[in-house]
């Protein structure tokens, strides 16, 4: 009565090829026409497309919050809380997209998490100087740019969404 036990190598061996039906891996490398209809089907965004919307939200909002309030402090305080998430935002895009063809995969992750690192400095350091840096501050103005600039990013996804589902 012998028992028979498989080591973990022999089953990744026997299972190979079992993926699909006919014997073929469930992963196949695609071919260059395969590759480029899935970058047209899915289009990157450019980084520069969304500091640039996130920069026209923060001065539509400080203008809005002028008409609305009446206050140059309170305008103030909403463009520098969008100053806090479009500047930042246009030095990573910066970083990123300087050199991106021409590094390993692995030196692009590194790259791309030192620039994100860079960018929450600056947030935080500007958000730090901005009792000194606006007279009259208003934090909830503030805040309220701040996010309304940092909402942009889910607009980005919905509006790549949109563009997928319209060439589809």
């Amino acid at each position: 009565m012998a028992i028979e036990r498989h080591h973990r190598n022999d089953r990744w061996d026997e299972e190979e090829g079992a993926d699909e039906p006919g014997g073929e891996p469930a992963f196949k490398p695609l071919t260059r026409e395969e590759a480029q209809a899935l970058r047209d089907k899915a289009p990157p965004i450019s980084p520069w497309r969304v500091v640039g919307v996130q920069a026209g939200v923060g001065a539509a909002a400080a203008l809005l919050a002028a008409l609305i309030f009446g206050r140059q402090e309170i305008a103030w305080s909403v463009l520098y809380g969008a100053a806090t998430v479009v500047l930042p935002g246009a030095m990573m895009a910066r970083g990123i997209s300087r050199r991106t063809g021409s590094v390993s995969p692995g030196a692009s992750a590194v790259s791309f998490m030192l620039w994100e690192w860079v960018k929450i400095a600056v947030s935080v350091a500007m958000l730090i100087l901005a009792p000194k840096l606006v007279q009259a501050l208003s934090w909830p103005a503030l805040l309220v740019g701040l996010v309304l600039c940092l909402k942009v990013y889910w607009l980005a996804l919905l509006w790549r969404g949109r563009v997928k589902e319209s060439r589809a």
